[in-house]
């Protein structure tokens, strides 16, 4: 019989000994160091410009308290997405173990070969209920919603007019259609019209995001929608930052502006407001719906949403639909926030909206600002350039539902403490 223990550890030593051989043979590499060195300048001069952004640990679940690496002490959590406060909803996890104990931790495959469970379709059904819409196509996250939508839909008969503040992935998505691109000014309904006046396209698709995540502002979506009936075009927007919990029953920007049913695409994601997990979406018409399963890449060559993903979604869905208590609490949270913090002498960008960005200017104070209230127990992060343009680094505030009273007054004192200290404030 072989000594299996002396076996593992020779076997163990062999890898060991590979692994170190590689990593060496890899680092050596001239081709590789010279990567390296030209990287690292890059990584100083972000340092030395006072943007880098460096990741805090946190060591809990996301909650409106959390704990993070380093220290022992309960934190208040004021810059997440977590709009209804329940990325850890005691309800929402149960239901999520029992579809994960039941279906498995994955597909292994993407949704047209073996990846599509009873689970996804019905909770394609509840998000196209919720939105109004006909039908609903799932996605790994909204940015792959984004980025498979223009290059699927628009020809180079067709033309794209997007809002020159528009999200990343909205932008990354619209590179990679092969439509006539026209950026209008930020909000600017003078410049829009304009710019759908002198175009001659087959189709014409005006793209904004509902709600803008930087400054917490809210696209003019009454407007916009009068426009595309004036110039026969399609409307789409993203709700990344509005489904749940935007408007009197959450139902998002439309509902906002008092357009419900009015735009003709909407891409969101269930990765905030909805449990804060993964996954993104499109919903609207039902044969744009069938055509993206068949020529949207990122649907057709990525894995399908886990089942517990799924889960976390579907049973979000089922409490907003029954309620709207969460949706008015956070809306109450957050007027109560801009109001003290803007008589305490603060700028806060935006307009009656969860994310409240606290305007500093300075991404070095920014920095300075969020480590100061590190110290005083409230978590939020200094946003600089790139994320938002040079001058107007801040701090950016997203009020949950899930924050008390106590929670926010808290928060308001830290800020009025610091921003003293630090001659933000009179």
């Amino acid at each position: 019989m072989p000594n299996f223990s002396k076996l593992t550890q020779l076997r163990g030593l062999q890898v060991y000994l590979l692994r170190g051989s590689l990593h060496r043979s890899y680092s050596s590499s001239p081709a590789n160091a010279q990567f390296r060195e030209i990287i690292s300048e890059q990584i100083k001069s972000i340092k030395e410009a006072g943007t880098f952004k460096s990741e805090r640990i946190i060591t809990s679940s996301q909650s409106t308290q959390i704990t993070v690496e380093g220290s022992n002490k309960n934190i208040l959590n004021f810059c997440a997405n977590n709009y209804l406060g329940l990325a850890n909803n005691p309800e929402v996890i149960k239901y999520s173990n029992e579809i994960l104990s039941k279906y498995g931790a994955g597909l292994s495959s993407v949704r047209f070969i073996c990846g599509t469970q009873d689970i996804h379709k019905n909770l394609e059904k509840k998000i196209a209920q919720f939105h109004g819409r006909e039908d609903t196509i799932l996605y790994a996250s909204c940015f792959d919603a984004n980025a498979g939508l223009f290059e699927a839909i628009l020809t180079p008969e067709d033309a794209v007019f997007s809002d020159e503040l528009n999200h990343a992935s909205i932008i990354d998505g619209i590179r990679l259609c092969k439509a006539q691109k026209n950026r209008y000014k930020h909000r600017d309904l003078n410049d829009l019209e304009n710019q759908l006046k002198s175009s001659t396209a087959r189709m014409k698709l005006i793209v904004t995001d509902g709600v803008f995540s930087m400054d917490g502002n809210i696209a003019p979506l009454k407007e916009i929608v009068s426009l595309a009936k004036k110039y026969n075009a399609l409307t789409f927007i993203d709700e990344c930052h509005a489904t749940g919990f935007l408007g009197k029953t959450g139902r998002g920007t439309e509902e906002y502006c008092e357009v419900m049913g009015s735009v003709d695409i909407i891409n969101s994601t269930l990765g905030k407001a909805l449990g804060g997990a993964a996954g993104g979406y499109t919903t609207g018409p039902k044969e744009l719906i069938t055509f993206l399963r068949q020529k949207s890449r990122p649907y057709l060559f990525s894995n399908t949403l886990p089942p517990a993903v799924v889960a976390t979604g579907t049973k979000v869905l089922d409490m907003l639909l029954k309620s709207s208590e969460l949706t008015e609490k956070v809306q109450t949270n957050t007027k109560h926030f801009r109001d003290a913090m803007t008589k305490a002498g603060f700028t806060i960008a935006g307009e009656n909206h969860p994310i409240c960005p606290v305007m500093l200017g300075d991404a070095r104070l920014a920095s300075i600002f969020a480590d100061e209230m590190l110290k005083r127990g409230i978590y939020v992060i200094g946003f600089s350039y790139p994320v938002v343009p040079k001058g107007k680094a801040r701090i950016r505030v997203q009020i949950s539902a899930a924050h008390t009273k106590d929670d926010i007054d808290h928060a308001i004192a830290a800020f009025t403490e610091v921003g003293k200290s630090l001659k933000v404030i009179q």
